[in-house]
């Protein structure tokens, strides 16, 4: 009888790996959580690292004019700097 030899598979590639003497593990492809599954010590996994608070009132725009828009779109841009969303200068 002969023996088969093994058909390698080369429709996938290791983009998952575990690195660091397995202390790591990579994720380079996709990462799918069926039905069920759980996850353990990730209370703050999808929360943003660093809180911020909400941004003042910005009021919906009037303007009639292309000046009185850019006005008011400086003015947004403004309150996205002043409470950090957006760096101050270049």
């Amino acid at each position: 009888m002969m023996k088969a030899e093994p058909v390698p598979d080369l429709t996938r590639n290791t983009h998952n790996y575990f690195a660091q003497g397995g202390n790591e593990l990579v994720i380079g492809g996709k990462l799918t959580f069926l039905p069920g599954a759980t996850i353990e010590g990730g209370d703050d996994l999808f929360t943003p690292s660093v809180p911020f608070d909400q941004i003042a009132y910005v009021p919906d725009s009037e303007a009639t004019t292309i000046a009185a828009l850019k006005d008011d779109y400086n003015a947004l841009l403004a309150a996205l700097r002043s409470c950090g969303l957006m760096v101050s200068s270049k």
